[in-house]
């Protein structure tokens, strides 16, 4: 499990107001090996902690279309 203290969060700069959005913080790559994934209505939740690798194949997904998003 994938150590958050320290974690700096972000949302997608194209996120509206809605409220369904996730954050993530990427600035443990290094220490973790890590990317972090959380609910931005709920961020004491807990959060999803994904390889960099699973990560970066998960954003190309969503670039290329590929999820029908």
């Amino acid at each position: 499990m994938a150590d958050s203290a320290g974690a700096i969060w972000r949302k997608s700069t194209r996120s509206g107001n809605g409220g369904n959005c996730v954050e993530v913080a990427t600035n443990l790559l290094d220490r973790e090996d890590a990317v972090l994934v959380r609910d931005s209505k709920n961020p004491r939740g807990g959060n999803l902690a994904v390889t960099a690798r699973s990560w970066a194949a998960f954003t190309d997904a969503v670039r290329e279309g590929a999820l029908g998003l």
